[in-house]
């Protein structure tokens, strides 16, 4: 179905987002993409950054989601 590759920032800092890496093969339907970046979103909280498709059929997708760093609220 869909390979995952995890990726650290590129082209923004990497203290912004983090990016997860999608890879649909040609015998996948657009319903089944559909539906996984869906779960992605709704569960994962990952928003859509850029879908490419390439001859053959192949079709990669970056998901983005923002890092969030919790602060110390008293000093130590």
């Amino acid at each position: 179905m869909a390979r995952t590759v995890p990726v650290l920032g590129q082209n923004v800092s990497v203290a912004d987002y983090e990016y997860l890496v999608l890879v649909f093969g040609r015998d996948v339907q657009r319903q089944d993409i559909r539906r996984t970046l869906t779960e992605h979103a709704e569960y994962g909280h990952w928003e859509l950054a850029r879908t490419r498709t390439y001859m053959g059929g192949l079709t990669r997708t970056w998901l983005r989601r923002r890092i969030i760093r919790a602060r110390r609220s008293v000093n130590a």
